[in-house]
């Protein structure tokens, strides 16, 4: 059970300092698990032996380059794909009003040239449910005598027992902040705060993470102590059970029709992810989203595409002090860019002395209808693919930009046995701290 526990410590902060948001591109296929695997055996067949920098400083920067390669691979993969064809050809959708209605397309390539567009008046935004206790005196002592209490919360027909116990002399606040906290770290799909009134009073606010209604119920979540295992009089003396707002679903006429939704984010036909922001007002035309032109989606797939790259050798940079390591990496990126830089700055880019690019989106929608700008486009792609084949490489192998220390050669004989985890030290590295 302590090894579970640890193992969870390292899941979480991993998953919580790095990687906050996964996608379809981190997922594999077992030919491209035994692909990496084998690159990996390969890599290190003939690698020498080093000693590594094992300080707290050196697993942050590792684990921290290798997620910022893996997001700017997973960027490039979501502009159209990684085969060279399809790179950089996502379309991209177009909201005529995006402060009420933003649109991201999600269907088939191949169908892009049926999509037709869609009209959409928002009536009103869907909503979670809120909670707001009573307010109390923050400094006053908490009318619950010492001991052991426990409450209930019932979300989405779940049930979840809360425990904990009332000190000798704690105060309101100190109550309502630890049972903050005790509720919000439980990701049980609520969150918790804390109001102040400017009074000296303050109050336990609950919300949930979800909205909508559900076609038997109206109501998110419920707070009791009614039944439950330990002493009651939580609930009451906070006012926990009090409903602030009810939730309530998304109303919005979709082409002319009436829909609801329990989310303001709706997929449409399978064709576009839409979210709803606000509410349109009165005479106000409706909110049309479809396709941009393909030159518009290719402009908006290359702004996406330095975005990326800059937050890269941003990362990168914020380590050049502490890993001197980490300035080779950023002088092979700009020799990387400095190899397509002439064919590059007549597109409209521009090169940055910090290692950043930018593009005039004017300059390169001119050049790409002009006839010469249709041949260069092709160096757009190229560099696209170098960019992807080095952050496969530090993703496959960070290590190589941590500080560490030459000990042995292998057997130049080449008669050596493989050692393919060693460069998955740097997940060591992160257990250690730990374990």
């Amino acid at each position: 059970m302590a090894y579970n526990t640890k193992l969870d410590s390292v899941y979480n902060h991993y998953l919580s300092s790095y990687s906050l948001r996964t996608t379809q591109y981190d997922t594999h296929k077992k030919s491209e698990l035994r692909r990496i695997y084998n690159s990996i055996v390969k890599l290190n067949k003939e690698s020498p032996l080093y000693m590594l920098d094992a300080s707290r400083e050196s697993r942050q920067f590792a684990v921290g380059l290798k997620e910022g390669a893996r997001s700017l691979h997973n960027t490039i993969a979501s502009l159209g794909g990684l085969d060279e064809d399809e790179m950089l050809g996502k379309k991209a959708a177009y909201s005529s009003n995006d402060d009420i209605v933003s649109a991201v397309y999600v269907g088939d390539e191949s169908e892009s040239a049926f999509v037709p567009p869609y009209n959409i008046e928002v009536t009103s935004l869907a909503s979670n449910q809120v909670n707001v206790g009573t307010f109390l005196p923050s400094d006053a002592k908490a009318d619950l005598e010492p001991d052991a209490y426990s409450f209930d919360i019932t979300v989405n027909g779940l049930s979840y027992e809360f425990q904990y116990n009332i000190r000798e002399g704690e105060t309101n606040r100190k109550l309502q902040d630890r049972l903050a906290r005790l509720i919000s770290n439980a990701e049980i799909g609520l969150t918790a705060d804390i109001l102040e009134d400017g009074k000296g009073n303050s109050s336990l606010r609950l919300i949930s993470a979800a909205s909508g209604l559900s076609s038997n119920r109206d109501y998110i979540f419920q707070i009791s102590d009614d039944r439950t295992s330990k002493r009651s009089g939580t609930v009451d003396h906070l006012g926990l059970s009090y409903l602030y707002r009810m939730p309530s679903n998304a109303e919005f006429l979709l082409n002319g029709e009436p829909q609801s939704a329990a989310s303001n984010q709706i997929t449409i036909d399978r064709m576009f992810e839409i979210t709803l922001k606000g509410v349109s007002g009165p005479g106000d035309a409706p909110v049309e989203i479809g396709l941009k032109t393909d030159l518009d989606s290719l402009t908006e797939n290359v702004d996406n595409l330095i975005d990326g790259y800059n937050s890269f050798i941003h990362t990168a940079a914020e380590y050049v002090d502490s890993h001197p390591r980490s300035g080779r990496l950023l002088g092979e990126m700009e020799h990387l860019c400095r190899y397509y830089q002439p064919d590059l700055e007549h597109l409209g880019f521009s090169f940055g002395e910090n290692g950043q690019l930018s593009v005039n989106d004017d300059t390169f929608r001119r050049s790409v209808l002009a006839d010469e700008g249709r041949t260069q486009f092709s160096t757009i792609k190229d560099f696209t693919n170098s960019i992807l084949r080095k952050v496969d490489q530090i993703s496959l192998d960070p290590m190589e930009y941590v500080e560490k220390k030459l000990i042995a050669y292998k057997n130049p004989s080449g008669n050596n046995l493989v050692a393919p985890y060693m460069t998955s030290s740097y997940s060591g590295m992160l257990f250690s701290g730990y374990c």
